[in-house]
């Protein structure tokens, strides 16, 4: 079955980044995916993101849904047709659409886990905390709009970051068939990001010691969209060697 293209606006996405050690991430990752780096690390983080008026292309505005979404990821570099690619992967998403868990892996490749959201904003703060409903994903973020990036950031400046994450817009991650990955393109039209401040900022999965042991992972920044209109577009699987 041929998925349509779908298109919505991008209501607000902050993207949550975090310095890891590339050893660390390569553990993590399937092949044909290393790290993309910056400065000798990688780039992992959580993209918080409120969709809304999705529908597909040939469908009005107002027949669109809403949701509340987050999704893991793993800034990445592989070798297709003897050609240098870039992306994401992203090992997993969640969502507060039923619809979406119901549609995922069956009608539409995307593969999502239900959720619950805690939203609050006003003006230039955001706080978005998001607790999976089978307990295995916590994220929280409070943050307010500012003028520049953390000095600490690996990033030099909010053009070099606002490109970084620009090119990573192909995702791939688990479709339901074991050792294989669904791809989805993310075109923005109208890219502009806004560097935030952050107050309070928590991942499990980046807090799992176990996984990122101390002084492997540290948190580099935060950044926002708003009011961006897009596309999603499927692209073709990927059949792996070794599923992480």
């Amino acid at each position: 079955m041929k998925i349509p293209v779908i298109r919505g606006i991008i209501d607000r996405r902050i993207l949550v980044n975090y310095r890891v050690d590339p050893g660390i991430l390569r553990r993590l990752l399937p092949e044909p995916f290393h790290p993309k780096l910056v400065k000798n690390v990688g780039v992992a983080g959580v993209c918080l993101i409120r969709l809304n008026h999705i529908r597909p292309t040939a469908l009005p505005a107002v027949v669109g849904i809403s949701s509340e979404n987050a999704a893991h990821r793993i800034a990445v570099e592989w070798e297709e047709d003897g050609q240098k690619r870039e992306g994401v992967y992203i090992p997993r998403r969640d969502t507060s659409s039923r619809l979406n868990t119901m549609l995922g892996g069956r009608l539409f490749p995307i593969i999502h886990h239900h959720a619950s959201f805690d939203v609050a904003e006003s003006d230039d703060h955001y706080r978005v905390v998001m607790n999976s409903d089978d307990g295995e994903s916590h994220v929280a973020v409070e943050a307010t709009v500012t003028q520049a990036l953390p000095a600490h950031s690996v990033f030099e400046s909010l053009e070099a970051a606002s490109g970084f994450f620009e090119k990573g817009s192909v995702g791939y991650a688990p479709s339901a068939r074991a050792g294989e990955l669904h791809g989805l393109e993310l075109r923005s039209f109208g890219w502009r990001v806004q560097p935030l401040s952050v107050e309070r900022v928590e991942s499990s999965f980046f807090g799992d010691v176990a996984v990122f042991p101390l002084g492997s992972v540290e948190f580099d920044c935060a950044l926002l969209m708003r009011a961006i209109e897009h596309e999603w577009h499927v692209r073709p699987g990927m059949i792996i060697a070794d599923a992480a």
